[in-house]
C-alpha cells in the first residue's frame, strides 16, 4: 500500500524543518523564518489530509509556527482544530503549547499533566510546559535543562540536524515569559 499524500506533506514539513534548523546555526535567521512557516504549512496540510487523531503533526505545526514567530495564529487554529480534546499524551501536548500561547495558563497546566503517560520524553516536555504555566523559572530551567541532555544522548535526529528542537520550542515559549534559560549546547543555535 502506497503512503497517501499526508505522508508526503509530512515527510516535506519535517525535510523543510531541517533546512530551517541548518540556518538557524549558520546565522541565517530570516532564511531559518522562512523554511519553518513552509514546514508549518506542509504539516497543516498534512494534518488535514491524514487520519483522525494524528495529533503529532499539530505538535510539529506548533513547534514551526512558534519558532517562525507566527505563536498566536497557529495556537488559535489548534485550540480550534482540537476543540478541546485532550485524550492522548499527542494531543495534550498540542493543547498546552496552544494555550501557553494564549496565556491559558489553567488550561495549559491541565494538558501538560496529562501527557506523562507517553513516555519519558513526554514527561520532561510536559515538566517544562507545566513549570511555564505556574511561572516557575527554576523548575522550568531544571526542565529544559533535562530536554537539551535527552537530546545530547541521541544518535539519530528527526530532521537529520543534530538540534534540541524540542528545547528550542519551550526556549521560544519561555522567552514570551521572560523565563527563557539560555543553556549553551553545540545542539542549540548561539542566538538562543
Amino acid at each position: 500500500m502506497q503512503p497517501g499524500p499526508h505522508a508526503e506533506l509530512l515527510a516535506e514539513g519535517i525535510g523543510l524543518d531541517g533546512e530551517a534548523f541548518r540556518a538557524m546555526f549558520d546565522g541565517r535567521s530570516d532564511e531559518a523564518a522562512g523554511r519553518l512557516r513552509e514546514a508549518a504549512e506542509r504539516y497543516r496540510s498534512s494534518w488535514e489530509a491524514a487520519p483522525p487523531r494524528s495529533y503529532g503533526r499539530l505538535v510539529a505545526f506548533l513547534k514551526s509556527a512558534v519558532l517562525a514567530g507566527d505563536a498566536e495564529p497557529a495556537a488559535a487554529w489548534v485550540r480550534a482544530e482540537l476543540d478541546g480534546a485532550c485524550d492522548s499524551p499527542t494531543s495534550c501536548y498540542a493543547l498546552a503549547v496552544a494555550a501557553l500561547v494564549e496565556g491559558d495558563d489553567p488550561a495549559a497546566a491541565e494538558a501538560a499533566a496529562a501527557m506523562d503517560e507517553g513516555g519519558e520524553a513526554f514527561a520532561r516536555a510536559a515538566e517544562a510546559l507545566a513549570a511555564l504555566a505556574a511561572g516557575d523559572a527554576p523548575r522550568y530551567r531544571e526542565a529544559v535543562a533535562a530536554i537539551v541532555a535527552d537530546f545530547e544522548g541521541r544518535d539519530a535526529h528527526l530532521t537529520g540536524v543534530p538540534i534540541a528542537d524540542t528545547a528550542l520550542l519551550m526556549e521560544a515559549l519561555a522567552e514570551r515569559r521572560g523565563m527563557a534559560a539560555r543553556i549553551e549546547s553545540p545542539l542549540l543555535p548561539a542566538a538562543v
